[in-house]
């Protein structure tokens, strides 16, 4: 079933705000969404570190509003978030490792700034509908695979404990008073707009620069195991969680079209790209203590309430998002 026509219904004519808009999958998800006809505004701190990247948007910079303010301001919240239909909010700090080498930083965006944003819905407008970008990580090294729902939640680092608290937060704030919200774990997301000047995102980032520009790529282990979602079923997985009712007070992983080792992966780009060289190298020592193993998750919850498949295997999404940098690389170093 096609699930247009109900998004566009569902959106038409309504106010949406998507924190961490500028960034990789906020800016695919206000493309969708103005094209369905929705009044987007965007809140993105554009701090370098984190992703946000104007150039996200040229396609449809005249059809959103963008307000640059970070989501650690309280003060600017109220004015954004008054009015709204729609809040995604998908602002935070993503790096693993600087989560371990700044955590009061990680605590302050992925933590307490989620508390005040929800603070700020329940007091001036509550019937705000959230869906909140949780990820992968809080299962932590995993007890069985695939991953489901119910594995036991233990981070392995700082990032994972705070994006957990930041998700139980959202989910307290739906059963307790009522600020009607979902979560959605992420697994690896790629696709065009994905940071790709260093690893804070994610290491396919890297690696599709390296190759592009004809350089030897390091893949740490190789034998690990990941399944990948691409951009476009990511944002239909945030619509579908937005407009279902069934979806309210819920957490559902995300995963991708099959799986797939690392070192499989990087000649699977190297072919893509048509150049490149992938070496593989044992795991840095300050990495392997944070790594989780092999990670590939069990979407079937999604997938009975609420008809999300992923469906770009692995393969389309690596030839299209090398597709995309081919020619806009230089907008993103």
């Amino acid at each position: 079933m096609n699930p247009t026509p109900a998004f566009r219904r569902a959106f038409r004519g309504r106010r949406v705000v998507i924190t961490g808009g500028l960034g990789f999958i906020g800016s695919n998800l206000a493309a969708r969404l103005v094209g369905l006809g929705a009044k987007v505004t965007l809140i993105d701190s554009l701090i370098p570190e984190y992703g946000g990247n104007l150039r996200n948007i040229a396609a449809i910079r005249r059809q959103v509003t963008v307000n640059i303010s970070d989501v650690r301001n309280n003060h600017a919240l109220p004015h954004l978030l008054r009015g709204q239909d729609f809040l995604f909010n998908l602002a935070g700090q993503t790096s693993h490792l600087d989560s371990m080498t700044e955590p009061d930083t990680d605590l302050e965006i992925n933590c307490r700034a989620q508390l005040a944003l929800l603070e700020v819905c329940r007091r001036h407008n509550p019937g705000i509908r959230v869906v909140f970008a949780s990820t992968r990580q809080i299962y932590g090294r995993p007890r069985y695979l695939p991953v489901d729902e119910k594995h036991p939640l233990q981070p392995v680092d700082v990032n994972g404990i705070n994006k957990l608290a930041g998700e139980q937060y959202h989910l307290l704030y739906s059963a307790v008073h009522g600020i009607r919200s979902s979560v959605l774990r992420l697994t690896n997301t790629i696709g065009p707009h994905m940071r790709v000047k260093d690893a804070r995102q994610t290491f396919v980032g890297t690696w599709i620069r390296q190759a592009l520009a004809g350089e030897t790529f390091e893949v740490w282990g190789g034998q690990q195991l990941r399944d990948f979602t691409y951009v476009d079923d990511a944002v239909e997985a945030f619509l579908l969680a937005a407009t279902r009712p069934e979806a309210v007070g819920h957490v559902f992983n995300l995963g991708g079209r099959g799986k797939i080792n690392l070192a499989d992966l990087a000649a699977m780009l190297v072919k893509e790209a048509g150049s490149g060289r992938a070496k593989v190298r044992a795991y840095p020592a300050d990495r392997r203590k944070i790594d989780i193993g092999d990670f590939y998750a069990d979407g079937s919850l999604i997938a009975r309430r609420l008809g999300w498949r992923p469906r770009t295997t692995i393969r389309q999404a690596l030839a299209r998002t090398v597709a995309y940098y081919r020619t806009e690389l230089p907008h993103y170093l």
